[in-house]
């Protein structure tokens, strides 16, 4: 007898790992939504900054500037980047690609908020920045307030 309910037990274990729970039968999973208080303001990873201010109907509006600095004959320099648009954003992820850039030009910004941090991933080689001017990162917001745009020069 015991060893009968074993393998029941076993068996309606095996079951419930391979049959969906009703949240995932149905596709529901708890969707992570971010407030706008959770996406405006001023976010700087080193010397990058995205300017973010959220417009409405999941739309935000996007200012990167970023920098690659270096020395060359021990005085530094950079290369900068720039970039602007308006990013679509979908729960805690927007989609981002600077304006000015030809249909053919391959660039993808993919921005998401979580834990207070912006992740910021990058597709493409040079999404119109400058020479290794990448916005890859974990930035910090340093600013909530509503970003002054137009303020790097392109």
């Amino acid at each position: 007898m015991k060893k009968l309910i074993l393998g029941l037990v076993n068996c309606l274990t095996v079951i419930s790992l391979l049959v969906p729970s009703p949240q995932q039968a149905s596709g529901s999973q708890e969707k992570k939504i971010v407030t706008a208080a959770q996406v405006n303001g001023t976010w700087q990873y080193r010397d990058n900054v995205f300017r973010i201010w959220a417009l409405g109907r999941q739309r935000l509006k996007v200012e990167f500037e970023g920098a690659y600095k270096y020395k060359i004959r021990g005085e530094w320099t950079a290369n900068l980047g720039f970039g602007e648009g308006i990013a679509r954003i979908e729960g805690d992820t927007a989609v981002f690609k600077p304006s000015g850039l030809g249909e053919d030009e391959e660039c993808k910004i993919t921005m998401r908020f979580t834990g207070g941090k912006l992740i910021v991933d990058q597709e493409g080689e040079t999404c119109g920045f400058g020479h290794n001017v990448y916005a890859n990162g974990t930035y910090r917001r340093i600013s909530r307030t509503k970003p002054t745009f137009g303020k790097a020069m392109p």
